[in-house]
């Protein structure tokens, strides 16, 4: 009789426990907001790019990335959202390239009469990567001063590798779709495009 009222009283007791400990957990679980693909290649590039030359991004899973960064967060003197933005980064070559509805949304970055503003997409969403040069600040990012290079092809193909996301031979991170910028419109697109052009003017 003793013992079953023990067993009683107890489980209660236990339950609560072992609630109190999930539910931490699980609030934890949605609190942090995501990394930031952009973001996260400045400060690759400004932090860990100095010791690590980066090397093909799908080597690792996105768990053994998790590991990786997160051990390194603390060597490096990153935030946590930092790590988060640095994750971003270098698990996207892991995605398969996600096809965006163009023109869903409008792009902070257009001026107010609704004109896309091309240079300022460009130091908002690709300068990370590309450099505010067009030579690029990755190792296997394409220059665009080259006359000969990836903006010697047609707008068409060049439109659908920035809308589709493009990896370019012999790079080891492929660039996302939009570069990460899921707000690009078309005509956001069209508008940087036009500046790049300018880099090899």
């Amino acid at each position: 009789m003793k013992k079953s009222m023990i067993y009683k009283t107890g489980l209660p007791a236990a339950v609560m426990l072992l609630v109190s400990l999930l539910l931490p957990m699980s609030a934890m679980a949605d609190h942090y907001p995501p990394g930031n693909y952009a973001t996260g290649a400045k400060v690759w590039s400004q932090n860990c790019g100095r010791c690590h030359n980066i090397r093909d991004a799908r080597e690792l899973t996105d768990s053994q990335w998790y590991t990786t960064v997160f051990h390194m967060r603390i060597r490096a003197g990153l935030t946590g959202q930092e790590s988060r933005d640095v994750l971003a980064f270098l698990t996207s070559s892991n995605k398969p390239h996600r096809k965006s509805i163009i023109g869903a949304v409008k792009v902070s970055s257009s001026s107010a009469a609704g004109k896309a503003d091309g240079k300022a997409i460009f130091n908002q969403t690709c300068i990370a990567c590309h450099g505010g040069d067009g030579k690029g600040t990755l190792p296997g990012a394409p220059d665009f001063t080259d006359p000969k290079g990836p903006l010697a092809q047609s707008d068409d193909v060049l439109i659908r590798h920035i809308t589709d996301g493009f990896q370019s031979p012999g790079s080891p991170m492929a660039m996302p779709a939009k570069g990460g910028n899921t707000d690009l419109t078309a005509a956001d697109i069209k508008a940087v495009l036009a500046y790049l052009h300018k880099f090899t003017k």
